[in-house]
């Protein structure tokens, strides 16, 4: 029997950060494995906030892969494609558009958080809002489905996004026939990791993120900023580690040890600038392995462009071939 597919992907605005890697990376590199699995790099849906500065997603193509490969992505295992070099994707967007309703979009849980954020940040009650970025998650839809993709790896708040893609699925099948695979969810069990600001989120934008190519310098600075208990005064003060984003690194970060930093934590036996060290040279070891393998792609770029040229060639023969069904399905397959 062949493997069931699966469709994931980034958006190429930045490296990626230790969030990325215990909230995706790990599990992509054991769904290789199992499954037939295409990772997308979404510079198309990063243009949709991102138009005004191109060369910010164009640089940023690059370094996405070599953190993949970084942690483990076999490119002999995983197709590693650019979402804009497969045409098939922006064609199927456009039929997909008739099958859709401007309120239906406006009603998105994910994309009715993401206006309000807009609306708020810039203050113009949604007049900033384009008809690319209400329209993404069609454009998302196409990304999944000119795959025929049978699993959508994400994390809870994206399962709005892939009920709209099985809504427009059935609509299509109900029309046109049973030609699109209804994809399902395949929910991270992986919570998602915080910022260093005790944000819920640790994102690009943030400015409280740990990068995979972040030096033990960087890292140590990062993590001397982190916020801690703010009732732990002075050093031999007892704290609540469960309120510390240190202690919250340490349980990711720091293995047989943890129990040792929250029980001298608790006791007032241990100081935040020690504890903070430790971490930072935790995170450092950790990390090393991965820096030193994406040393090795800076320093071979070739490969890097060889890689997304392959995986890109093999991602458009699978979608033409499935588009040449599609437009069948549709009576659009003029003069075959």
């Amino acid at each position: 029997m062949s493997k069931k597919v699966i469709l994931t992907g980034d958006r190429p605005t930045g490296k990626l950060h230790i969030g990325h890697y215990f909230g995706s990376l790990q599990n992509r590199v054991k769904l290789q494995d199992e499954y037939e699995q295409y990772i997308m790099i979404a510079d198309v849906q990063a243009l949709t906030d991102n138009f005004e500065n191109p060369q910010k997603v164009r640089n940023s193509v690059k370094e996405l892969v070599k953190d993949y490969l970084a942690c483990g992505i076999n490119p002999d295992k995983t197709t590693i494609f650019v979402q804009s070099m497969i045409p098939e994707i922006a064609e199927l967007t456009v039929f997909y558009s008739n099958l859709v309703t401007i309120s239906r979009l406006q009603r998105n849980p994910t994309v009715k958080n993401e206006i309000a954020q807009k609306k708020e940040l810039f203050g113009n009650n949604g007049e900033s809002i384009t008809y690319g970025f209400l329209g993404y998650p069609v454009s998302q839809s196409a990304d999944i489905t000119i795959f025929n993709a049978d699993l959508v790896p994400v994390g809870e708040d994206q399962l709005p996004m892939i009920e709209q893609t099985r809504e427009i699925v059935r609509k299509f099948n109900s029309i046109y026939g049973s030609v699109i695979t209804e994809p399902e969810a395949l929910v991270s069990k992986f919570p998602r990791v915080k910022g260093l600001d005790g944000n819920s989120k640790m994102g690009k934008s943030l400015g409280n993120a740990i990068y995979l190519s972040d030096d033990e310098e960087t890292i140590t600075k990062k993590v001397m900023s982190a916020v801690t208990d703010p009732k732990k005064i002075k050093k031999d003060d007892k704290a609540d580690p469960d309120v510390c984003m240190v202690a919250y690194y340490h349980k990711l970060f720091s293995g047989e040890t943890v129990d040792t930093v929250f029980g001298e934590c608790k006791a007032g036996h241990r100081g935040c600038v020690a504890c903070k060290r430790e971490l930072a040279k935790n995170i450092a070891k950790y990390l090393q392995p991965i820096r030193e393998k994406r040393k090795y792609y800076d320093e071979h770029p070739e490969l890097i462009d060889q890689i997304l040229i392959d995986g890109t060639n093999n991602a458009r023969k699978k979608a033409k071939e499935n588009m040449k069904r599609i437009k069948e399905a549709m009576k659009i397959n003029y003069f075959e």
